[in-house]
């Protein structure tokens, strides 16, 4: 499965590189997130809770960052396991481009591949999910975002 898109966010490009990296920011932006710890400049832990159709899962998952590109661009590659749900995988790569001094347009590209009963489901409904979770994601992000800057 891969997914792309760009969003506008009301905000430099260095408050947004900086709240991408700030794992409060994260945990309140990120659909179901239960607990995001964060064990060094490049590595995080997250536990999050999904409903894909008839399926709900605790995942709990490891993240890595590259931050070779930062801010202008980086990457994670990540991993998931559900349990009985099954388990995913996948990564990112993200562009942040300066719009403005107060304007910053971010550009992700993402794959993901699931396994277990998750993959059963179908992909039109994981792709779809997967879609209106990203979007719930960035529009809450942007929002935080945004608010920090206007506060």
């Amino acid at each position: 499965m891969e997914l792309a898109d760009e969003i506008t966010i009301n905000a430099s490009k260095e408050r947004v590189y900086a709240a991408l990296n700030d794992p409060d920011v994260l945990q309140k932006c990120i659909p179901g997130c239960e607990d995001l710890i964060k064990h060094s400049d490049t590595e995080l832990e997250a536990k999050v809770v999904l409903k894909i159709g008839p399926v709900k899962a605790r995942f709990s998952g490891d993240v890595q960052l590259d931050t070779e590109g930062a801010p202008d661009a980086f990457s994670l590659t990540g991993q998931g396991n559900g349990g009985a749900a099954g388990h995913a995988k996948g990564g990112a790569d993200v562009t942040l481009t300066a719009d403005g001094p107060d304007t910053t347009i971010l550009r992700y590209e993402a794959k993901a591949d699931v396994g277990g009963k998750l993959a059963q489901l179908g992909s039109r409904l994981i792709q779809s999910t997967a879609k209106k979770l990203a979007a719930k994601f960035f529009k809450s992000f942007a929002d935080v975002v945004s608010e920090d800057v206007t506060a």
